[in-house]
């Protein structure tokens, strides 16, 4: 618990940082746009790659698979309960809010907590779960907020997505290293894709990349927190509805419908890829979905307070969630 405790800890300190520095007029807010690129271009997919660069573990395989199935599962079961928390509000903004609680923003918010809490296998969890996120995210989402069908540039986002492409080539080298031409190296035979051991030269940059993640992340957050009206998003009463289904009910109904068939040993999966779902589903809104309310004219005024007042209220929430899990 005192890990817990001490990370987040820092993403509020480093967060309050980055608010202090936009409001001061010290960087402006509109930075957290940058800095969220480097987080999402070259930050997290480092990190998803190094990930994998370990020997083979065939439970860790077994739960990622169980990872990527619950997954697709989660989110459809809460696409089509997703209105019902939300029918006294009119079309436009029912279809914003479902939105803003079935998608989290597990790439700047969620992953950067499992990379400090778990650790490797948090990341290979995190980033397993992400793939079916991403398909529908670009897909789904794209269409019920926009209105129109897919188009192709959604579609080369979804593919050609540098974390999904860091992932796959990742889980490529770890599940199949043992079918990869070899190098010795003192003594031992490892695969020459294992750049940990055969390119040490471009393992640690990578690495170096991959611990910029979190700090980048909280402090593009801070930034892009200080553009918003504390006050307005305090006092509204839709702001504290959708944060706590958001970060409290949806989080806790996936705690309860996997551990249900955790115990009927249906697609079971370990504390600790229970515990990256939980979190990943508990994260405030995506930004990608901000971003189309903005586009697509869905709400900007809510989306924003919504967001704010969820970011800050997860803070909460989830070290409560995992505090409930153990």
């Amino acid at each position: 618990m005192k890990l817990i405790i001490g990370v987040m800890s820092s993403s509020i300190f480093i967060m309050l940082l980055g608010f202090f520095m936009g409001r001061t007029n010290k960087l402006k807010s509109s930075f957290s746009t940058q800095l969220s690129e480097i987080v999402l271009c070259v930050s997290i997919p480092a990190l998803s790659f190094n990930a994998f660069m370990k020997n083979f573990n065939i439970e860790i395989f077994r739960n990622g698979i169980n990872i990527l199935i619950w997954a697709f599962i989660i989110h459809i079961i809460f696409i089509f309960i997703g209105d019902m928390f939300y029918f006294k509000y009119n079309d436009t903004q029912r279809i914003t809010l479902k939105m803003m609680s079935v998608f989290g923003g597990i790439t700047v918010f969620g992953i950067p907590i499992v990379q400090a809490i778990y650790g490797d296998e948090g990341i290979i969890y995190a980033t397993i779960f992400s793939i079916p996120y991403r398909v529908l995210l670009y897909s789904y989402g794209y269409i019920k907020m926009s209105g129109m069908k897919m188009n192709r540039k959604n579609i080369n986002s979804m593919i050609f997505n540098p974390v999904i492409v860091a992932t796959f080539l990742g889980l490529f080298i770890w599940i199949f290293q043992k079918y990869l031409p070899t190098v010795e190296i003192d003594g031992e035979m490892f695969p020459i894709l294992r750049i940990d051991k055969t390119a040490i030269w471009l393992y640690k940059p990578f690495s170096f990349l991959a611990n910029l993640c979190s700090p980048l992340a909280w402090l593009a957050t801070g930034l892009k927190l200080s553009d918003a009206s504390i006050k307005k998003s305090v006092q509204s009463f839709t702001s504290w509805y959708f944060s706590i289904i958001k970060t409290l009910i949806f989080p806790i109904l996936t705690l309860l419908i996997i551990l249900f068939f955790n115990k009927m040993n249906i697609l079971p999966i370990s504390k600790i890829g229970l515990e990256v779902m939980v979190i990943m589903m508990g994260t405030p809104t995506a930004s990608v979905i901000i971003a189309y309310s903005f586009k697509f004219d869905k709400e900007a005024i809510i989306t924003s307070k919504c967001s704010f007042l969820s970011t800050i209220l997860s803070l909460i929430t989830i070290p409560m969630l995992i505090y409930m899990i153990k």
